[in-house]
C-alpha cells in the first residue's frame, strides 16, 4: 500500500555553501506551510552523506545540536504534508541509500501515478522496500539502472515515471534536480554570493525560501529538465521533451505562500485577480467583503477592489492551534472551526456580508463558517 498523496510537500537543495545544513533548515522553515508531518535534511561533506529525519515541525527537529551533525557544503531537504494514516517515520524524506552509483539521497514533491506498477515489477526482480512512499521507487530505479553515472541513471529512472514530480537528489560531490515534463509542481532556481567571491546555487519549491536566506531568484527549472551542479559547474539538460503544460492550479489558489513567485508569476497577483474575476462574475448587493483567513485574504482584497465594497477582517484566525485538543464532555457545535476562527461581531452586526474563501472541497467547513457569521449578527451571507 502506498503512502497517501503528498502533493503539497516542500523541497530545497543547495550546492556550494559552507553552512548548507543551516540554509536548508531555514529554507524548510519558510516552506513549513507545505508540510507539517515530518521533515528531513541530508548533507554531503564530499566523502559521506549525513542524514536526519524526524516527525514534527522543522524548528522542533533541527536544533543547533542536530544541525551540527550535518556537515558539508551540499544539502537537500524535505518537509512532508500531513495526511491521515501512514504517519510513520519510515516515510519521512529524504531517502538515502548506498548503491553501485555511490551514496545518494532523494526527495520529491508530487505524485508518481505509476508507482504501484513500478514497485510490483521491482519487487518481482528482488527489490526490498522499507517504506510505502513512491519516492523510494525512484531510488530503486536509479540503483538498478545499467547506466554508469548517477546523472544518466537518474535520467533513465525519470523516463520511467508517470505523473507529477519536482525532485532533488544529492550525491557525494553534486546536486541534481529535475521536474516532470508537464511542469505540474513548481521548482525554482536561485543563487547567492558567499564570502570570498564564491557562488552558491539554491533550489526550492517556492521563492519565499530564497528570500529568507538572501538568495536571488533566477528562473524555474523547466518542465522535462534536469539541472546538475557539481565541481564542473552548473549544467542544464532536457531528459524528456516538454509536454503540454499542466501546472497545478491549487499552487496559486491555496498551497503556495502569497509572497512567493510560482510558475513565474506572483501568487499574490494571481489571488487578487481571481478575486476581481469573482466580483465581475458573481456581484452581490452587500455592505462588506470579509475573507476567510489566511488563504482567502488576497482574493477578498481583489473582490473588494473590483466591487467597491469595503474590505473588513471580521474573522480572526488563531495561529496557535495545536494538533490535538481536549474538548469538553458536553460537545460544542462546530468546535473545530471555532478553535481556528472567531467572528468580530462589531463588524458583522446587521451587515450583508460577502464571504470570500480560496476554495471549497466538500463544503462542510464553509457551512459551519457561514453559520458562525450568521450567529454573529450578519443579515445576509453571500459565500
Amino acid at each position: 500500500m502506498f503512502d497517501k498523496l503528498h502533493e503539497e510537500c516542500g523541497v530545497v537543495a543547495l550546492y556550494g555553501h559552507p553552512e548548507a545544513a543551516k540554509l536548508a533548515y531555514l529554507g524548510l522553515y519558510a516552506l513549513q506551510h507545505r508540510g507539517q508531518e515530518s521533515a528531513g535534511i541530508c548533507t554531503s561533506d564530499g566523502e559521506q552523506i549525513h542524514s536526519v529525519r524526524s516527525m514534527g515541525h522543522v524548528a522542533d527537529i533541527f536544533t543547533t545540536q542536530v544541525i551540527d551533525q550535518l556537515p558539508g557544503a551540499l544539502a537537500i531537504g524535505h518537509t512532508r504534508y500531513s495526511t491521515a494514516g501512514d504517519t510513520a517515520l519510515l516515510n519521512a524524506q529524504p531517502f538515502s541509500v548506498a548503491c553501485n552509483k555511490g551514496r545518494i539521497a532523494v526527495a520529491h514533491n508530487g505524485n508518481i501515478t505509476n508507482a504501484s506498477e513500478l514497485r510490483r515489477e521491482l519487487e518481482r526482480q528482488g527489490s526490498i522496500f522499507q517504506s510505502s512512499s513512491d519516492t523510494e521507487v525512484i531510488l530503486h530505479l536509479v540503483a538498478r539502472s545499467s547506466e554508469r553515472t548517477l546523472a544518466a541513471a537518474l535520467r533513465d529512472a525519470l523516463l520511467q515515471l508517470e505523473g507529477a514530480f519536482s525532485l532533488v537528489c544529492l550525491a557525494q560531490d553534486r546536486v541534481i534536480v529535475a521536474r516532470d515534463p508537464r511542469g505540474f509542481r513548481p521548482l525554482a532556481v536561485g543563487e547567492m554570493e558567499i564570502s570570498g567571491g564564491g557562488k552558491c546555487y539554491v533550489f526550492a519549491s517556492e521563492t519565499c525560501a530564497f528570500d529568507l536566506i538572501g538568495a536571488v531568484y533566477l528562473h524555474d527549472v523547466d518542465p522535462g529538465e534536469m539541472v546538475v551542479v557539481g565541481p564542473e559547474g552548473l549544467t542544464r539538460e532536457r531528459f524528456a521533451p516538454e509536454q503540454a503544460r499542466a501546472q497545478c492550479v491549487f499552487e496559486h489558489v491555496y498551497f503556495s505562500r502569497p509572497d512567493s513567485i510560482v510558475f513565474g508569476r506572483a501568487v499574490q497577483q494571481s489571488r487578487e485577480e481571481l478575486g476581481r474575476l469573482l466580483a465581475r462574475e458573481c456581484p452581490a448587493d452587500a455592505d462588506i467583503v470579509v475573507p476567510v483567513p489566511d488563504s482567502g485574504v488576497a482574493a477578498a482584497i481583489g473582490y473588494a477592489a473590483e466591487s467597491g465594497l469595503p474590505f473588513r477582517q471580521a474573522l480572526i484566525r488563531n495561529h496557535y492551534v495545536g494538533r490535538t485538543f481536549i474538548e469538553p464532555s458536553q460537545a460544542i457545535r462546530d468546535f473545530g472551526v471555532k478553535l481556528k476562527l472567531n467572528p468580530v461581531r462589531y463588524l458583522l452586526q446587521g451587515r450583508r456580508v460577502v464571504l470570500v474563501d480560496d476554495s471549497i472541497v466538500r463544503g462542510t467547513t464553509s457551512r459551519k463558517i457561514v453559520r458562525m457569521v450568521r450567529q454573529a449578527g450578519a443579515r445576509e451571507v453571500h459565500l
